[in-house]
């Protein structure tokens, strides 16, 4: 949907945020929007209300855009001005927010591109109205084991040559094979732990994404993350989603992180 202008630097351009259904006049007071030089206003589009921005066209033509994405605080920057002018509005209605730099190059292709979109956004509005996205982590933490220690140890410095003592190589052999097993033991102890929490969510969830997990954190973390997923639950659930969790942390031993609520960014582009 993005449209980049390619327009001179005393040109314009619409940069889109989100569309909304909004009962009246939105109050957008106090949003500077990813520059800050107009203000962030909406765009009715038949039932509709986009929310919308005029910006200079050459501040995100194609150089420009790709120069701003290698330089991590100034995209920073921007995506945190669009979060904030998103936020703002679906604090108050049904919102489907557009992705960062849509842009248009004048108010009406916006209003004829939009309109050509409008029942996926009436059909995502209506998904998500009323509910909001959580985030799930769980973490296996990695406890410091007999076995795990045994790994880490160095290994005797050498000694005076000896012959070994009859079976060593086979007990050396049933070790290797008895630490493998438990490490596959463990890896599938948390695929088990990460399906039920998984499952028991999205008992309560409207709709639900399973992510990559992330890797480990800083160092010193040895928590493994088993699950990074992310649910859309209806506002009137919200409390009963915080009890679940600490069930779950109780039956499984596991520590589990939630998040939200926030933006259903992640339930909107599947309409």
């Amino acid at each position: 949907m993005t449209e980049q202008s390619g327009a001179g630097s005393g040109t314009n351009a619409v940069y889109v945020y989100a569309v909304c259904h909004a009962d009246g006049e939105p109050s957008l007071d106090g949003l500077t929007g990813v520059t800050g030089d107009e203000p962030v206003r909406s765009l009715p589009i038949g039932s509709l209300t986009v929310i919308v921005q005029t910006v200079r066209a050459a501040d995100f033509t194609d150089e420009v855009w790709q120069e701003r994405l290698t330089d991590a605080r100034e995209l920073e920057r921007y995506a945190r001005a669009h979060h904030e002018v998103v936020s703002a509005v679906a604090a108050r209605f049904p919102t489907v927010p557009l992705p960062l730099a849509t842009l248009y190059n004048d108010e009406e292709r916006a209003r004829l591109a939009l309109a050509n979109e409008s029942t996926r956004f009436r059909t995502a509005l209506r998904r998500i109205a009323h509910h909001a996205e959580w985030g799930v982590k769980v973490y296996a933490p990695v406890a410091q084991s007999p076995v795990r220690r045994a790994e880490q140890e160095p290994a005797e410095a050498p000694g005076p040559r000896t012959r070994p003592a009859p079976g060593a190589g086979r007990a050396y052999l049933e070790r290797k094979r008895d630490l493998q097993a438990r490490r596959e033991q463990r890896q599938a102890d948390s695929v088990r732990v990460a399906d039920a929490v998984d499952a028991d969510v999205s008992r309560i969830a409207a709709a639900s994404r399973r992510l990559r997990p992330h890797d480990n954190g800083a160092a010193g973390d040895h928590r493994v993350q088993v699950l990074n997923a992310t649910y859309l639950v209806a506002e009137h659930r919200a409390a009963e989603l915080t009890l679940l969790a600490a069930g779950l942390r109780e039956r499984t031993g596991a520590e589990i992180e939630v998040s939200g609520p926030w933006v259903p960014y992640s339930f909107v582009g599947e309409v």
